[in-house]
């Protein structure tokens, strides 16, 4: 069981916009510049990080059920 929890926090960490590593990597950018991003940008990579998460739902949810079938 401890295994899956340090797996999750692993995963969370990634730099992926709607993760938590995403949003320190945001907070990063953010002090690097001096100043807030963009709306306009922000919502883009939340949106891309969002596809991103759901493209890797739905891959290993088929490779799942090809392997079950298969």
């Amino acid at each position: 069981m401890a295994i899956l929890s340090i797996s999750l926090g692993v995963l969370n960490l990634l730099p992926i916009p709607v993760l938590d590593g995403g949003q320190l990597t945001m907070l990063a950018i953010e002090a690097i510049r001096g100043e807030p991003l963009p709306a306009r940008v922000e919502n883009f990579a939340y949106t891309l990080g969002a596809l991103m998460v759901g493209f890797l739902l739905v891959f290993a949810v088929t490779n799942d059920i090809f392997r079950w079938v298969g």
